[in-house]
């Protein structure tokens, strides 16, 4: 846990979380990692976001959601308090608070949480049109951590202020008892077909095994799927074979939620850096980028549910040991106490 020494006692850091108002991954599990670890009342989001304390959100948009509260009375906001300073979305939104808070906060430690799509840091904010007010902000004051979702090592790894932190599990979404739930499909990918990797997978899967009968077709949409909040993570405990490709980058949620249910994934290999990530042969199977594999691989563990079963079990220990929220607000605290 990260803690700071006083003269008197031990007491958890008081963090400035500033947030965007739309969904955004990485903001809320971090949001929700970081409260279970050192207190809610330690982690301000800024401007108050209505999802982290009112449970009126489903799976996946309340992944910020800790516990109910009401929003307190701040007839002026004081940013003296805080000890640490997080940008926690690279949305416009939240640039724009940070950009005007940013006179009162130039002598606090700054982090930047980019869990955007683009392998750039901050390349989320040009695609969204705020570049320029993003390059504005860093000439005023850089930051001095920054934490990479999509982490490209040929493109990072020669800044030492640069750390890999990719997507996690929530920790307080409850899981499979047992890996034995019934395992009424055989193979699934429920999810947008945009990239292209995912519509050659789709068209490949064509008239194979239950696909057309379990909804592994062309042209799903969010809003249309039959399958949505914890019933979508329910059927994905279902699954005899989940599939998993990237999409606008290259770590998902579904990389996480299939091991967290208990079921066997069969992935693309992400091109971004994952600590402690799983194992092919022993968490899971990696299929190639050409998908030239795929169907052989889907055939040959589909006719061995053991070796399925035993892969899956050992990588949804594995997640609970590295890879929930908590695990990742760890990490992140653990990095700025040894470097700031």
């Amino acid at each position: 846990m990260f803690v700071k020494q006083t003269n008197y006692l031990i007491v958890a850091p008081k963090i400035l979380y500033i947030v965007s108002q739309y969904t955004d991954y990485q903001q809320d599990l971090i949001y929700s990692g970081l409260t279970k670890i050192i207190g809610k009342e330690n982690v301000i989001d800024y401007p108050w976001n209505p999802k982290f304390h009112l449970p009126y959100k489903k799976y996946p948009k309340n992944l910020g959601y800790s516990s109910f509260s009401l929003p307190k009375a701040r007839p002026f906001f004081n940013t003296s308090q805080f000890d640490l300073v997080i940008l926690a979305s690279a949305k416009k939104d939240a640039l724009a608070v940070y950009s005007k808070l940013l006179p009162s906060i130039l002598d606090k430690p700054m982090l930047f949480l980019d869990g955007g799509d683009r392998p750039e840091v901050g390349g989320d904010f040009h695609r969204l049109g705020a570049g320029a007010q993003y390059e504005e902000v860093l000439k005023k004051r850089p930051f001095d951590l920054i934490f990479k979702r999509e982490y490209v090592s040929s493109l990072h790894k020669s800044n030492p202020r640069i750390f890999p932190l990719p997507f996690s599990f929530p920790y307080d979404v409850c899981m499979p008892a047992k890996n034995d739930v019934e395992k009424k499909y055989e193979v699934s990918f429920w999810g947008q077909q945009a990239p292209e990797i995912r519509t050659k997978a789709l068209k490949l899967l064509e008239g194979k095994y239950d696909c057309s009968q379990n909804g592994t077709t062309l042209n799903q949409d969010f809003k249309t799927y039959k399958r949505k909040g914890k019933f979508y993570l329910e059927e994905l405990s279902r699954c005899k074979v989940v599939l998993n490709f990237r999409g606008g980058g290259w770590d998902t949620m579904r990389y996480w939620e299939t091991p967290a249910m208990g079921s066997f994934m069969i992935s693309q290999k992400p091109q971004i850096e994952i600590p402690d990530n799983f194992e092919e042969g022993k968490h899971l199977v990696w299929c190639c980028d050409t998908l030239g594999d795929l169907t052989e691989k889907i055939d040959y563990y589909l006719k061995r549910p053991l070796e399925r079963g035993v892969m899956a079990a050992k990588s949804r220990e594995h997640l609970n040991k590295y890879h929930l929220n908590t695990s990742r607000a760890n990490s992140l605290l653990r990095i700025v106490q040894s470097v700031l």
